[in-house]
């Protein structure tokens, strides 16, 4: 079989408010191409405005793909899922003669693209809501002496408070039988091996990022955030990956809080 050639998938990561978004946007405008999300928040149809999602302006200027495509009820998207999608839009952009650019500041989602995951099977949701309501009943410190006598190798570097990485622990195993740390010594399954990835890393001087933030925050808010940021009884959209969302933005969460008191 004739070896394929090597093909160029762009990496665009940093820091929230480094510039990466607009980066992108040059980039796609100068050689065709795509861009392609990997942010673990702009990936739900949920905030918009408060996760910096494209605008009907970016979205004119350039394809992009996988932003606003999983609804924020369902269940959290983890890096295999994210990584699946992400595999298909890049070979569908490649198809298409466009150049992929992969753009984020979720360096799990990013690490799973370019390195690979353990090909761990997928956990049935029934496991994953048993797993949360067992915590539930024995508590976090009982819950996780549970995974340590499961799984001691992967206990040895989490605690109690690594709740997301607890729960996974235990799914794992409940569902296959075997430690998640047995599972990730597998070899990992990587991106087609003619794939390289150009990495391009925006790490702007802590105070102009800061005041990036800053500015960035207020254009938010002007632009529709007090709504989407406050109070779950005002907004449609109060399911648990909105919270999520809103929570990864503390200073609009703070000063929402401290308008609607304001108002009451």
């Amino acid at each position: 079989m004739t070896p394929q050639m090597p093909t160029t998938v762009h990496v665009i990561a940093g820091p929230t408010g480094a510039g990466k978004s607009a980066l992108a946007l040059r980039m796609a405008s100068e050689v065709g191409g795509v861009i392609i999300n990997a942010d673990a928040l702009q990936i739900y149809a949920a905030l918009p405005v408060l996760t910096a999602q494209p605008t009907p302006e970016d979205l004119a200027a350039a394809p992009h793909a996988l932003y606003g495509v999983l609804d924020p009820a369902g269940p959290p998207c983890s890096a295999g899922h994210w990584r699946e999608m992400a595999l298909a839009s890049i070979a569908w952009a490649l198809a298409a003669g466009a150049v992929p650019i992969v753009v984020g500041g979720s360096g799990l989602y990013l690490k799973a693209l370019m390195e690979g995951l353990a090909p761990i099977p997928d956990i049935p949701e029934a496991v994953r809501a048993c797993a949360a309501a067992e915590r539930t009943r024995l508590g976090p410190e009982a819950f996780f002496a549970e995974v340590r006598r499961r799984d001691p190798t992967l206990a040895a570097r989490l605690h109690a408070g690594h709740k997301a990485r607890v729960l996974r622990a235990w799914e794992v195993h409940e569902a296959t039988g075997r430690p998640l740390s047995v599972w990730q010594t597998e070899p990992p399954e990587g991106p087609p091996p003619h794939w390289h990835f150009a990495v391009t890393v925006l790490a702007p001087p802590r105070p102009e990022l800061y005041a990036r933030c800053d500015a960035r925050l207020l254009v938010m808010l002007e632009a529709g955030g007090w709504a989407e940021g406050g109070p779950s009884g005002r907004r449609p959209a109060a399911t648990s990956a909105s919270k999520r969302a809103a929570s990864a933005h503390p200073p609009a969460s703070s000063m929402t809080r401290r308008r609607a008191s304001q108002r009451a």
